[in-house]
């Protein structure tokens, strides 16, 4: 209470910048009610305090003082809250004293847990209809937003997220808000939830390619709750591979294991096209291929699943298009699809199954989708690199540096980081030397 008072906030302000009712905010204060911990970021990013220090304010607090938890977590699932939650988000967003908070976020995997139960089990909702204070809503809006997002991944895809991000979240704030907080039918209230699921992917998505991983978190399970709330098991499927491959960035196996398979019978619960589910699979099988990776010692029955589900999935995209597959699916090319199984065969050390696929990836996105290029000539080095040809690993890396260099990515320049230090063993090389010597001035200058 005393720092909603210093702050000239009433009870019923504060309850509206967290998204709960002035009687819950009354409970927290007499402590009468414990503070969830989803909400306790929020008060911190209200008052603009470290996470900590809200901690000391709530008695009988236990948990560790370096702990952080996910706003997108909170609220009993429905429209409304799901709305308050998203424009919350966003609007911290955009606030420069609070933006910090969320940038430090670290990832949560527990959070990932009710996420997946929340998805699995939740009730749907009964309408996505909404009669909010703003405007009338249309078909044609929710139209704009989609082709805002297709605008705005093409240059995340060319340039990095560095470039795009601050100008995904503006358009989040200031324009997807006070639609959502229109009103609209079930169908236009259903399209676009969908469509603010995807712009706030793309939000997670750029975060995520900013190392971000806290913030990308966030935005991933905004997104999920959207597509949640739109009923549309497609775009769930879609946010739980791409957390999925967060997960496998972290090297976070089991969680990434169980989004992967959540994703997988997500879509074929909703008999997804033949692509969506290529997608899917892939992606089961690389999260399935760091599980077999780390385990001590080798685990050939993981190996031999990882097998099955990549024939699997090539498989299901031989069968073709479809006249169902989503836009966001239309992306997924053939070279993408063999380069991510090609990572999935260096993980298990069969490095010269990796190579050519990693290659061909190269020579299709080139200048088309630089970032993508840049990742497959560092996994060419890696797999080179792991067959004992060093010369040829070091001029295959060499090759990426320009395009590290031209992006706004920090994943790009991570990744080439963990290749020098994977030289390691050849320390004593003059040609490792250089190349570490040629790589830090390229990426200071």
């Amino acid at each position: 209470m005393r720092a909603r008072v210093l702050r000239g906030m009433s009870q019923e302000a504060a309850a509206e910048a967290l998204g709960v009712t002035p009687t819950t905010w009354a409970r927290w204060e007499r402590g009468e009610q414990g503070v969830r911990a989803c909400y306790r970021p929020q008060i911190a990013a209200v008052f603009g305090v470290e996470a900590v220090e809200v901690e000391r304010w709530i008695a009988g607090w236990s948990y560790g003082e370096t702990s952080s938890w996910p706003i997108a977590g909170c609220g009993d699932g429905s429209p409304a809250a799901t709305v308050r939650s998203a424009a919350l988000l966003w609007r911290l967003e955009m606030d420069p004293s609070r933006r910090h908070l969320l940038a430090s976020l670290p990832f949560v995997p527990g959070a990932l847990g009710e996420w997946l139960v929340s998805w699995n089990y939740g009730t749907p909702v009964a309408s996505a209809a909404q009669q909010g204070a703003g405007r009338a809503v249309g078909l044609a809006d929710v139209a704009r937003i989609v082709e805002a997002q297709k605008a705005f991944g093409q240059i995340d895809q060319r340039f990095g997220a560095g470039l795009v991000r601050p100008v995904v979240v503006k358009y989040l704030n200031e324009s997807v808000t006070p639609l959502l907080r229109g009103r609209y039918d079930d169908r236009v209230g259903s399209e676009l939830m969908t469509a603010a699921a995807g712009m706030t992917w793309l939000a997670g998505w750029t975060a995520f390619d900013l190392n971000r991983h806290g913030q990308a978190q966030q935005h991933f399970g905004q997104a999920l709750r959207l597509a949640k709330n739109a009923d549309d098991p497609l775009t769930g499927a879609w946010v739980l591979a791409t957390l999925t491959r967060q997960a496998i960035h972290l090297e976070q196996g089991a969680w990434a294991v169980w989004l992967a398979r959540a994703a997988v019978d997500t879509a074929r619960r909703a008999e997804a096209s033949p692509h969506v589910m290529a997608l899917m699979l892939v992606r089961e099988a690389w999260a399935t291929a760091l599980q077999a990776k780390s385990a001590e010692p080798p685990d050939r029955h993981t190996a031999k699943q990882v097998g099955q589900l990549v024939a699997e999935a090539e498989r299901a995209y031989a069968r073709g298009a479809s006249d169902r597959d989503p836009e966001w699916v239309g992306r997924y090319e053939e070279a993408e699809l063999n380069a991510q199984v090609g990572r999935c065969w260096s993980m298990l050390g069969e490095h010269r199954r990796a190579v050519g696929p990693a290659e061909a990836a190269v020579a299709e996105f080139g200048e088309r989708i630089p970032r993508t290029a840049q990742f497959n000539q560092i996994h060419v080095a890696e797999a080179y690199l792991g067959m004992g040809e060093l010369e040829q690993a070091l001029d295959s890396a060499r090759a990426a540096i320009p395009m590290t260099k031209a992006l706004t990515s920090a994943r790009t320049v991570e990744l080439a980081r963990q290749f020098a230090g994977r030289l390691e063993p050849y320390e004593d090389s003059v040609m490792v030397r250089e190349f570490r010597d040629h790589l830090n001035s390229e990426l200071a200058a």
